[in-house]
């Protein structure tokens, strides 16, 4: 896993025992997946340039330990496999000061051109991803 994200639980993302609402995961790992793209150096508007878009088609989230108002978390992603027009990634949040895993979880996002037709993963995306993944 590669740490590319890092927050802190703000008032508005947790329920009203000061916990983090589930469901924000979901946000959490939307960004986490930003950054790690980022992170490759395909950004949204590079990956615009070149016609490939993603669509998420699943999402799993394990939850483990909670997070509170005010704790720093670590986000963290991978590419565990490319498919012909899918990547499929694992997930990891972590609070950042005692580095216990809050939530695990898998992700798959499927390649689309401009008319929401599937389209396979460009190579350079797929060269990018074993260049920084050092596979």
């Amino acid at each position: 896993m590669h740490d590319v994200w890092e927050n802190t639980v703000r008032f508005a993302e947790a329920d009203a025992q000061g916990i983090v609402f589930y469901g924000n995961y979901l946000v959490y790992q939307d960004e986490t997946f930003v950054a790690y793209m980022t992170a490759l150096g395909y950004p949204y508007e590079r990956r615009a340039r070149i016609g490939w878009k993603v669509h998420v088609v699943n999402v799993e989230l394990d939850y483990r330990e909670s997070a509170t108002v005010g704790d720093e978390l670590v986000n963290a992603m991978e590419v565990t496999s490319i498919g012909r027009s899918s990547l499929q990634l694992g997930y990891e949040c972590r609070r950042k000061a005692d580095d216990t895993v809050l939530v695990e979880g898998r992700l798959v996002y499927a390649g689309v051109d401009e008319n929401g037709e599937s389209m396979a993963v460009p190579e350079e995306i797929r060269e990018a991803v074993a260049d920084f993944q050092g596979d």
